[in-house]
């Protein structure tokens, strides 16, 4: 799978609304045949910045960036930035979320 987090730094005067403006574009993307997770976060350190952890398939990565959605989607969002976002992409086996073997809790 294609494994992406991205760190955006938002503008002060969007940061309240950041989540709204970006929601059709969440939506098209969860709605992806390949799409495995789309999920947003806010950081706990900077009140200004939002983590997006996303999943893949394999051989699928292309055609969401090659959407329209994620054209419209960046083009909304740019406006909003205080800079250009940080990206780790990576290619991971598997095809979701495995059980952490360091931490393991009894229910």
């Amino acid at each position: 799978m294609i494994l992406i987090v991205v760190k955006y730094r938002v503008r002060p005067e969007a940061v309240d609304r950041f989540l709204d403006e970006v929601a059709d574009f969440t939506a098209a993307t969860r709605a992806e045949p390949g799409n495995l997770w789309f999920e947003w976060s806010r950081s706990v350190e900077r009140d200004d910045e939002f983590v997006l952890v996303e999943a893949f398939r394999d051989g699928t990565g292309e055609a969401h960036v090659n959407s329209d959605h994620f054209r419209e989607g960046l083009a909304r969002m740019k406006p909003l930035l205080a800079e250009t976002p940080l990206i780790v992409s990576r290619s991971v086996e598997g095809e979701g979320w495995d059980r952490m073997g360091e931490l393991t809790v009894d229910a």
